[in-house]
């Protein structure tokens, strides 16, 4: 298994780059966010892989850490999970913000993963509660955007009024982040 590449950043390609190692270049597919914080072309790289193979394909997938590496095999063993779905979630969710996710039971947020509904995310917190290194849920209270999220869903607001309530809104009290969602809302 290839798990690790060190070598010289040649070219970034929308959703990949491409590695030069000792003379053999590798195909990455990384997440947007991951692919932003490498060096310049020709700046030298270290990018922590999975090779992907099934029988009619072999991709390598790149992450900034190890730990982001080893939540996306954790997603990939996840019930209707592959490797484009998996990238996805991971770009749209950081390892922290998707075990608070998983942890707050909030189907909300992995709902903003494209191609992932209530249903799916709901069986995805199922699946993953188990596969996940997680503290004792007790001990963890709900975030408060996870709170203002279903706040807003109770009140009829749709997904997609709700993602751009939320978007930007990150720490605060329940009641402050649920007054600025709704200022916001009512300016629209």
């Amino acid at each position: 298994m290839i798990d690790l590449l060190k070598g010289t950043l040649e070219s970034r390609r929308g959703d990949a780059v491409l590695i030069d190692v000792g003379g053999v270049g590798y195909r990455v597919a990384m997440t947007p966010r991951g692919i932003g914080e490498l060096p310049p072309v020709g700046g030298p790289v270290a990018i922590h892989t999975h090779l992907y193979v099934r029988e009619d394909q072999m991709s390598l997938y790149g992450f900034d850490t190890a730990e982001e590496r080893d939540l996306f095999r954790v997603l990939l063993g996840a019930s209707g999970v592959g490797p484009k779905l998996a990238l996805a979630i991971l770009a749209t969710l950081p390892p922290g913000p998707l075990q608070h996710a998983v942890l707050a039971e909030d189907a909300g947020a992995l709902t903003e993963v494209p191609g992932v509904g209530k249903k799916t995310a709901q069986r995805l917190i199922l699946d993953l509660s188990s596969r996940l290194e997680l503290p004792d849920a007790e001990l963890a209270p709900s975030t408060p955007i996870a709170e203002v999220r279903e706040a807003l869903e109770g009140l009829g607001y749709q997904g997609a009024e709700v993602r751009e309530a939320l978007s930007g809104l990150e720490e605060g009290t329940v009641e402050a982040l649920l007054k600025a969602a709704l200022q916001r809302l009512g300016g629209a």
